[in-house]
């Protein structure tokens, strides 16, 4: 099991407990150090006390009667120090008086070892074990007393320390078990307090769960998660909302393909089954056929804008970039619409400068093309569609396409773009093609980083379209 397979729960309860496990023992480490150097300072303070007894009875000494005296003087030293033992020795080693000469025979080894000092302290004092004992104790210095003929006097000073080390020793294993005990504690509650936080995801899984293709509507309620969802909850609706509206578009737009190819097969079948519903002569076949190959070519077209505006969802339009001059383009598909407009009354006008784009000079055409389909198709007899070139910012180009039509309310231009959409349902099969036209120009514009928007405005409809990277080259005329 890799590390990412684990459960935040899992992943969160190891966290803290591992933190919670340091601190304790942390926590500990420093409690029994403290109690450890509280009792070896209690122990420093009785053996200071000790010297200082010693070496007052050495100074209360006098001179005559100091070796009659002075043993039963020390002997008075340890009065309240039931645990401490010393050991009096002049310079050269001649012992001048032992509390316990039994005890301190053992020492002779730690006091060769030991080097003697002028105080005694935490850091100077050692342990020393004797017949399954041990002293902490110290080798301190005095000056000669009087009637000692000495110049310096050694004292060696312990006191017994088995109660201190056995109490520590109980202290440490009692220690080490609570803090084993808080340990797993405050695991086990780590864990349920996560398992607890975590309700909310549990329950936002439940709802989740219930979301289905015909049950797109569900929505979290940000107002009922904790703060830290609050965003992931709002970001989640987002997400359905565009899912609610890809997928309606697309059982709508599977709805239109339907519907727009059932016209055409109906016509072909209704045709065939006249053609053969009696004998008929070359000629009359020749005009079914024919009649038949419009709506041929009508399916193939509907279905290559299909496929194009496929390629441009799965961003595989692949646009070749080269110089494209768009006064040439429109010119050129003006020349292309002349007699459908002569046709129909409309009068065709380009007017600003001569620019350059970089850009897929096909695609181009075919999204000036299909706006100025659009806007011959619906531009009554002795009105005009005119296009406008100019220079836009950031260097960039603006094209527009004007033409006299209905006035659209401002709720559905947005919706010019979308596939089989139309705002004049009167309008649905009147030779204005599939509906794909202007989503088709949106794609093309799209692939070249540019944009298009609509407006309706005194009776004029109004397409713009600016796309980057343009420069001025002559006028047009």
């Amino acid at each position: 099991m890799t590390f990412r397979s684990i459960s935040l729960a899992l992943r969160l309860t190891l966290s803290i407990g591992a933190v919670i496990t340091l601190v304790l023992l942390g926590f500990g480490y420093a409690v029994e150090r403290s109690i450890d150097r509280h009792f070896v300072q209690q122990d420093v303070d009785e053996l200071n006390a000790v010297v200082d007894a010693v070496t007052q009875a050495l100074a209360e000494t006098q001179p005559d009667p100091a070796e009659q005296y002075l043993a039963q003087r020390l002997a008075g030293v340890l009065a309240g120090h039931h645990n401490a033992q010393f050991k009096l020795s002049s310079a050269n080693g001649q012992l001048i008086y032992a509390s316990s000469a039994a005890e301190f025979a053992e020492f002779s080894g730690f006091e060769q070892e030991m080097s003697a000092t002028d105080a005694i302290s935490i850091e100077t004092v050692q342990i020393w074990r004797a017949k399954e004992r041990s002293y902490r104790g110290a080798v301190v210095q005095l000056e000669s007393a009087n009637g000692l003929s000495s110049d310096t006097l050694t004292l060696t000073v312990a006191t017994d320390i088995d109660f201190h080390l056995h109490y520590l020793h109980s202290f440490r294993v009692y220690l080490r078990l609570m803090t084993l005990a808080a340990c797993l504690i405050a695991i086990l509650a780590t864990w349920f307090a996560v398992y607890q936080g975590h309700a909310p995801l549990r329950r936002i899984s439940a709802e989740i769960r219930r979301i289905k293709s015909d049950h797109l509507s569900i929505r979290l309620a940000p107002n009922t998660v904790p703060v830290e969802l609050t965003e992931l909850a709002v970001s989640f609706n987002d997400m359905l909302d565009r899912i609610e509206e890809g997928f309606s578009r697309l059982s709508n737009f599977s709805a239109d393909i339907a519907h727009e190819l059932r016209t055409p097969i109906t016509n072909l079948r209704t045709q065939t089954e006249v053609a053969l519903s009696q004998s008929r002569d070359i000629e009359q076949y020749r005009e079914i056929l024919y009649s038949n190959l419009e709506e041929y070519e009508r399916m193939a077209k509907m279905v290559g804008d299909m496929l194009f505006l496929a390629q441009a969802d799965n961003h595989q339009l692949q646009a070749e970039r080269v110089s494209v001059n768009l006064a040439t383009e429109v010119q050129m598909l003006f020349d292309y619409f002349e007699a459908w407009a002569e046709e129909r009354q409309v009068s065709l006008v380009c007017t600003g400068p001569a620019v350059f784009i970089q850009g897929d000079r096909l695609m181009i055409r075919r999204a000036l093309s299909n706006l100025l389909s659009n806007a011959i198709g619906y531009t009554a007899a002795g009105q005009t569609v005119s296009v406008t070139l100019a220079l836009g910012l950031n260097n960039g180009v603006m094209i527009q396409v004007e033409n006299p039509g209905l006035n659209v309310s401002p709720e559905h231009l947005p919706k010019l773009f979308d596939r089989f959409y139309r705002a004049d349902p009167s309008r649905q099969r009147t030779g204005h093609g599939a509906g794909l036209g202007l989503a088709i120009v949106k794609s093309i514009i799209d692939a070249h980083g540019g944009s298009i928007c609509a407006k309706s405005e005194e009776g004029q409809m109004i397409f713009t379209i600016e796309l980057p990277k343009a420069y001025e080259d002559a006028s047009i005329k």
